[in-house]
């Protein structure tokens, strides 16, 4: 129930895991939490983004170079990936519809401050300032999800989660598309305007989240379970993994019109009439890659994509050496289906790891209700870390990007880190999570390479 004691729409009683009280009451409120989660996720999404189709607006009369470009692009992936750890914690401290309040609101300061500086004329390092301000939307997706986790029971977080990140991550494809529109109709002289799009939505946001959003009083910081988890191999060995699919995923998609102008020459319009179809089908695939896992395991999954991404970005380097645009957008395009896919079966691997220790640890004689509680505690811990380190990935792609176009002119000396990264991120794969005799817990059935995963 909702009570006033704690303040506006504090709920003191909750428990999804009971089937009666989902059934009558859990199943309403959870609903309508998600759905305005989501909205708000997907704006944090797109102003995080948002750089990624300012640029395609900065021709000659601002200076600068594809360099500084990728750099401007770089900070809010670096910011956003920092606030991700604090944003986890800040559901916990203040509530999970009174942070979501607050994170959209906080959306409007590097909007605004965009809107006021945006112009030729304004220094590179005054622009950094504010794109990095731009970080905090990439902070939303922390606390989104630690948020929406709380809400529902153990049988349904497969689709609740899934449709809060496919929702949050179709932010990137929809600001892109907004800066189509406006490129194609008001012309690449009038980047306020996608601004101005955004600004109300930023305001709806947060007044939906205010009215509608609930806080879960029995939810608390479990700093502990962080701790415990950064020791565990595992969590290092998936944050790899998710450098290489989400971090490639948020990469591209601040990197790929940038690509297209400074590689192939692309107007703004034509650049921009592409860029959003990869994060968009990429994040459509994400549900994919969970569905996928749980048919073939995660680990299996996890390792095809892997290589269908080295395989794309072979096709990418080719298609640079022979200035075909066509078999280049193609394959970018695909590489970010790949990412989707990834994305999805990397998060679906890492509940079943710590299932599957669970379930050693019950085979042993450890008692089965607290091994289980303590499996989804580390699993939860690991979500947000990951999450954390993965989008740090996007940083380096970015900053791999510049170096390369500063360098040679071309993005291909990147897309050759890229596939080396592609390979090692296969072999690990296939070592610690799919070869037969790789030291994974395996008990119940719950091996990675396995249906459960």
């Amino acid at each position: 129930m909702t009570t006033e004691r704690r303040g506006h729409r504090w709920i003191e009683h909750w428990d999804p895991e009971d089937d009666a009280f989902w059934a009558s009451t859990g199943r309403r409120i959870a609903r309508r939490n998600l759905w305005f989660s989501i909205f708000a996720e997907h704006v944090g999404f797109s102003v995080w983004t948002l750089w990624s189709v300012i640029v395609l607006f900065m021709g000659p009369a601002y200076g600068f170079s594809p360099a500084d470009k990728f750099l401007l692009v770089s900070t809010p992936t670096l910011v956003g990936a920092l606030m991700r750890l604090p944003y986890t914690f800040a559901v916990a401290r203040f509530g999970g519809r009174n942070w979501t309040v607050v994170s959209a609101l906080l959306l409007l300061v590097p909007t605004v401050l965009a809107a006021i500086v945006l112009e030729p004329g304004t220094s590179l390092g005054t622009f950094m300032v504010v794109a990095a301000l731009g970080g905090v939307g990439g902070g939303n997706f922390a606390s989104s999800m630690a948020n929406i986790n709380t809400f529902y029971p153990e049988r349904a977080k497969g689709m609740a989660l899934g449709l809060n990140a496919g929702g949050g991550n179709l932010g990137v494809a929809a600001i892109q598309l907004v800066g189509l529109a406006v490129i194609g109709t008001a012309g690449a002289t009038a980047p306020r305007l996608v601004l101005f799009v955004y600004i109300p939505l930023i305001v709806l946001a947060a007044v939906c989240a205010w009215l509608f959003m609930d806080n879960i009083a029995s939810v608390r910081s479990d700093t502990r379970a962080m701790r415990e988890v950064v020791r565990d191999p595992h969590t290092w060995v998936m944050s790899i993994l998710y450098i290489g699919t989400f971090g490639s995923f948020i990469g591209y998609g601040f990197a790929f019109g940038l690509v297209l102008q400074s590689q192939f020459g692309r107007t703004p319009l034509q650049a921009a009439a592409v860029t959003f179809l990869g994060p968009l089908l990429g994040s459509l695939s994400r549900p994919v890659g969970g569905w996928l896992s749980d048919r073939s395991g995660g680990g299996r999954v996890t390792l095809a994509t892997f290589l269908g991404m080295a395989a794309a970005t072979v096709v990418l380097i080719l298609a640079s050496g022979s200035n075909s645009l066509g078999l280049f957008t193609v394959a970018f395009i695909l590489l970010f289906v790949l990412t989707g896919i990834g994305n999805g079966s990397t998060y679906r691997m890492i509940p079943a790891i710590f299932r599957a220790k669970a379930g050693t640890a019950i085979d042993g004689g450890a008692e089965a209700t607290a091994e289980l509680l303590r499996a989804r505690r580390l699993s939860g811990a690991l979500i947000g870390f990951a999450g954390a380190v993965g989008a740090l990935g996007g940083l380096f792609i970015n900053l791999a990007f510049r170096q390369s176009f500063t360098t040679s002119g071309s993005g291909v000396p990147a897309f050759v880190g890229f596939l080396a990264f592609y390979g090692v991120a296969s072999v690990l794969t296939w070592a610690v999570y799919v070869r037969r005799t790789a030291a994974v817990p395996t008990s119940r059935g719950l091996a990675l390479a396995g249906p459960a995963v």
